[in-house]
């Protein structure tokens, strides 16, 4: 279904930005990804993260938000941005939890506390650009034949030659780039409403110097848990993510004010928060299936996820 409406509107208007597209392919309110009844989550769905190794997940993260909680005492609440099927609620809600999803729920004015995003910057949609003789090309979609397909476009100008002119520089000529004006955006926000607090991200990402191993980008669709490269495929019907480019996310949420905390693997995060008691606390069970469940779980957090996916703790006014 999408994937005609897309056509027509690429018939209509021409071709449009990938931002669009994926935009379109994800958060269109009907047909979108995100907006079908269907669960993307868990082994039924496309693919797993951290939340669905629950309990584990959840007990380790709620001692690191009581850390920080130690640190500020007075007042203190905990948002978490692309909430899905708010796994974290249970957990996190003895700290009047609020879930925001993109599209769904407002991000309160001011905030007190921690803004918590687990794999929610992946999924946000990206400008694709091509670098061609130190000049960037904004590369969109065109419809040709039934099948969608990049075309290149004039040089970029406004925001998102702006953005590139500041993290783009290092890209390998003739390779594609990801612009991730929409999670610079997302930082706007997030400034203007933290008053004293915390900011958490986790996702799948790279520093610029690592930047090289991407020559063609980041994209990546997800179906039934199969990773493909062909990202215009099945528009609404897979998920399309793109890796978080953590120093660009460094320079700007310095540039408005927060304080980097941390920087590293969730594995190391989840070990500070589990080694005090060698993990006792979420591994205790009376249930001898259940605590090899959880054993499991925790071996999956530390050395599967824990070593792919990357932790930024930001802070103000702490």
């Amino acid at each position: 279904m999408l994937t005609g409406i897309l056509a027509e509107e690429i018939a209509r208007r021409g071709p449009i930005s990938f931002h669009e597209f994926q935009h379109t392919a994800l958060y269109h309110p009907e047909h979108g990804y995100y907006r079908r009844e269907r669960d993307p989550f868990g082994a039924r769905g496309d693919f797993y993260t951290a939340e669905q190794l629950q309990p584990v997940f959840g007990l380790l993260m709620a001692r690191t938000v009581e850390r920080l909680h130690e640190r500020m005492p007075a007042r203190f609440e905990v948002v978490e941005l692309g909430a899905g099927r708010e796994e974290m609620r249970s957990y996190f809600e003895r700290w009047s939890y609020q879930a925001i999803e993109s599209g769904r729920g407002q991000l309160p004015a001011e905030i007190h506390g921690l803004v918590f995003g687990n794999e929610f910057l992946d999924a946000l949609p990206v400008h694709l650009v091509r670098k061609k003789g130190g000049h960037f090309h904004e590369v969109s979609v065109a419809g040709y034949e039934g099948k969608f397909q990049y075309v290149e476009g004039p040089c970029v100008k406004g925001k998102l030659a702006e953005y590139l002119a500041k993290h783009g520089q290092h890209a390998p000529d003739g390779g594609l780039v990801e612009a991730h004006l929409d999670a610079v955006q997302w930082l706007d926000r997030l400034s203007a409403a933290v008053k004293q607090g915390f900011v958490l991200f986790i996702d799948y990402g790279f520093t610029e110097r690592e930047r090289v191993r991407f020559p063609q980008g980041t994209l990546m669709s997800y179906w039934r848990h199969q990773a493909d490269e062909d990202v215009l495929c099945k528009p609404g019907e897979r998920d399309i993510t793109s890796h978080v480019p953590f120093t660009m996310l460094i320079d700007e949420a310095k540039e408005r004010g927060f304080l980097v905390e941390r920087y590293e693997s969730l594995a190391q995060l989840l070990l500070d928060a589990g080694e005090p008691d060698q993990f006792a606390n979420v591994l205790e069970s009376q249930n001898e299936q259940e605590a090899a469940r959880r054993r499991g779980q925790l071996k999956t957090l530390l050395y599967g996820m824990g070593e792919t996916f990357r932790v930024l703790l930001l802070s103000r006014g702490v």
